[in-house]
């Protein structure tokens, strides 16, 4: 009898040690953590285990590459950024996922066309599955518009009624209003150079009708449009923020805006459910969301993605499927996540919770993503230095604007994507 529960006890460390574990590289953004509460249920289900290595964004990409070039890589699943999108599918690093797509009948009709084009498909191969969204617009405070005082100071001094702005000229001149009229700050920017300072500024670009490529994959950065945009930017950044926002990442630009010292930020429309959560914000219950003034914001978003060397990929498989489940899909939705599927944007008990998400759903199809390639990370870095060089007035902006051209431009030929 004694052998018995000795073999039977030998069997159950030996299923134990055999277990699966999942190891994902994740970024730490709240839908990170309202899918690290979700996974008791999925472990539960299927007895594998998962681990999440949570790391700031910057940290990820120099993590990840060693990795996807090694012949094992550690990370059974991967978050792509669709900065990343281009580079990681060229470079044959993705498992292409048609073939597990079409055999479970997992329905990719549901997601919304932008974010498929931006982080599902690359050159016409699926290589990711839309995890969630970041597309940028105008988040701002009620309260401040509804004020009185402040409805008749804006009055006296413009001869106009205060309101929402429609174009980046009228966002920067309130910003400014209210810094120089208040105890708030205008704007919330997070201007740090590298990444931070590119995503804020894109949507002064794209909203000025302005773009890193032309058609033929020609940089017009530096045109008129190109420099506008910078103008405004830097007179905001100079006279209608904090004064250390040249410094601040999405972390300090969100303490600002939580702690009720800011008018507004332009930044991702997830944030809008932090803000409005009492426990995390003081200003919770007057935070609204409009799209970028000038109608065009920053589309960006992250995708599951399966390493080409990953050591099992039908269980990352299986957690692919059952994260992006319409129940899952539905319960990170409710917990404040950020949807990628039409069925959950509409869906009735997400409306209720969250009235503003049919909102969210249009800016994410209307919204643009910077240009997918294999070097956007570098288009990306280089945009980041320049722009920060002209902010802190080490170089003119024309010319900042005139180097990253230059430089775009280089990227792209050796991508073999510029045309005569």
């Amino acid at each position: 009898m004694r052998k018995f529960w000795f073999a039977l006890l030998l069997l159950v460390i030996s299923t134990s040690l055999m277990a699966t574990t999942l190891n994902v590289l994740m970024e730490d953004v709240p839908e990170t953590h309202i899918i690290k509460k979700l996974l008791p249920e999925f472990e539960a289900s299927t007895g594998i285990k998962v681990n999440f290595e949570i790391v700031q964004y910057g940290d990820m990409h120099a993590k990840l590459v060693p990795q996807l070039l090694s012949p094992n890589c550690q990370y059974d699943l991967l978050q792509v950024d669709n900065y990343w999108a281009g580079e990681f599918s060229a470079a044959g690093w993705l498992e292409p996922l048609e073939k597990y797509v079409e055999r479970d009948g997992f329905d990719i009709s549901v997601y919304l066309p932008s974010m498929l084009n931006m982080v599902g498909y690359y050159n016409g191969t699926l290589y990711m599955i839309p995890m969630y969204n970041y597309a940028m617009g105008l988040i701002y405070r009620k309260d401040v518009l509804e004020d009185p005082e402040i409805q008749n100071m804006y009055r006296r001094k413009y001869g106009k009624e205060i309101a929402i702005p429609r174009s980046l000229d009228e966002y920067v001149e309130l910003c400014k209003f209210i810094q120089e009229n208040t105890n708030l700050y205008g704007s919330a920017m997070q201007a740090q150079r590298g990444d931070p300072i590119v995503m804020e500024w894109s949507n002064y670009l794209f909203s000025s009708g302005g773009d890193y490529y032309d058609e033929k994959w020609h940089s017009i950065i530096n045109n008129e449009k190109g420099i506008k945009a910078t103008q405004l930017y830097i007179d905001l950044l100079k006279h209608g923020a904090p004064k250390g926002a040249l410094s601040f990442n999405l972390d300090d630009a969100y303490r600002i805006m939580s702690q009720g010292k800011a008018f507004s930020m332009i930044s991702y429309n997830w944030m809008v459910a932090q803000l409005n959560d009492p426990e995390k914000s003081k200003i919770a219950g007057k935070v609204a969301l409009e799209p970028m003034p000038g109608g065009v914001g920053l589309n960006g978003g992250w995708g599951w993605a399966i390493p080409r060397n990953a050591p099992d990929k039908e269980a990352s498989w299986k957690f692919i499927k059952w994260v992006e489940s319409f129940k899952v899909a539905k319960q990170r939705a409710l917990l404040g996540g950020a949807p990628t599927r039409f069925d959950i944007f509409t869906d009735e008990d997400v409306v209720k919770a969250f009235p503003y998400y049919p909102k969210i759903m249009w800016l994410v199809m209307t919204a643009k993503p910077v240009p997918e390639f294999q070097y956007s990370s570098q288009m990306i870095e280089i945009t980041g230095r320049e722009l920060s060089l002209a902010a802190t007035g080490e170089k003119s902006i024309s010319k900042a604007l005139d180097t990253i051209a230059k430089e775009l431009d280089k990227l792209s030929k050796l991508a073999k994507l510029w045309k005569k």
